[in-house]
């Protein structure tokens, strides 16, 4: 999944790079509120996908003594600040700069500019979540969009498709604002719409912060995966009885799970070895994410053959039970 959102990643920032600048120019020339929200607010996020590189980089460090599950959970991190940065410089900016210009409403200039920059813009931020949302679908199964960001565990593509689709909203508001302030000729309107993008993002924000939050503290697999990894122990002759999975996310595809299980009294070493690469290979063909499982076997009886030999007593203790 690193590939997939390195190609999303990059299409938002030369998209975003490009916006912003142009937004800016328009923003100087007509004095518009709005469209300088706008600008900051595609900075924010060229500058965001920088970091999201950044966390898939060093979410792909190996191993060490230090860290022994890896540095997977880097990105979750660099995520979270990611969210930080939309709401303190996206949303608050923009607010800030919105309550401004409603207490003090300047008349605008010719917004030719304003309108070739935003239909531009919608362009370009509708190429950059068409190929984000290609790539997410991927995994999106049968779930609605919502659901399945909520379910999603690669916080860089989620990361980049919330961006691109506040932004879309984002460039609707400031379209629309505008168009009614020249419609009313009252100045107010590009205040309005500077503060709306800015209430936006902060909603935005914070959805996609306490997505990271989760996944930071530490969350699991999903009920349909856990069920999946039920019925695998069900099946299994060898397995009496079992309690529940525990499983922890390290990174989108790095996920561990821990098993207690009693098995059957009297299974041979070869048919107990046998029988926990039988779980192992099952669990790990059905939930492909996971990659290391742990199983702690209770009350556990393995039942041994000692050579033979001439020893009567050899021979009556040729099956012995080990706990």
């Amino acid at each position: 999944m690193a590939g997939s959102s390195k190609k999303a990643i990059f299409g938002a920032i030369a998209a975003n790079t490009g916006i912003a600048i142009s937004k800016f120019i328009a923003a100087g020339v007509t004095g518009s509120s709005s469209m300088l929200s706008e600008g900051i607010h595609s900075l924010v996020d060229t500058g965001n996908g920088v970091l999201l590189l950044v966390g898939i980089k060093r979410s792909q460090k190996p191993a060490d003594a230090k860290h022994p599950f890896g540095y997977g959970k880097e990105i979750y991190f660099w995520s979270f600040i990611v969210a930080m940065l939309i709401f303190a410089l996206g949303g608050g900016i923009a607010l800030y700069e919105g309550i401004k210009h409603i207490i003090h409403p300047k008349e605008l200039g010719d917004l030719t500019w304003n309108y070739a920059v935003l239909v531009l813009a919608i362009i370009f931020e509708g190429t950059a979540l068409k190929v984000a949302l290609q790539e997410f679908n991927k995994t999106k199964g049968d779930k609605g969009f919502i659901q399945a960001i909520r379910d999603s565990k690669d916080s860089s593509t989620i990361a980049v498709v919330i961006e691109d689709t506040a932004a879309l909203l984002g460039l609707a508001i400031a379209l629309i604002c505008l168009m009614l302030g020249q419609y009313t000729g009252n100045p107010h309107f590009d205040g309005i719409g500077s503060c709306l993008i800015g209430l936006l993002l902060i909603s935005v924000s914070l959805f996609f912060a306490s997505e990271c939050k989760g996944l930071l503290v530490g969350e699991g697999l999903g009920s349909e995966d856990l069920a999946k990894i039920e019925t695998i122990l069900q099946i299994n002759p060898n397995v009496e009885k079992y309690r529940r999975p525990l499983s922890l996310f390290f990174g989108p595809n790095e996920v561990l799970v821990n098993l207690d299980v009693d098995f059957k009294d009297g299974l041979t070493t070869p048919e107990m070895e046998e029988t926990v690469d039988t779980i192992e290979k099952n669990i790990k063909t059905a939930i492909p994410t996971v990659n290391r499982i742990y199983i702690e076997a209770e009350n556990l009886k393995i039942k041994t053959t000692a050579k033979p030999t001439d020893s009567p007593s050899a021979q009556q203790n040729s099956d012995e039970e080990i706990e």
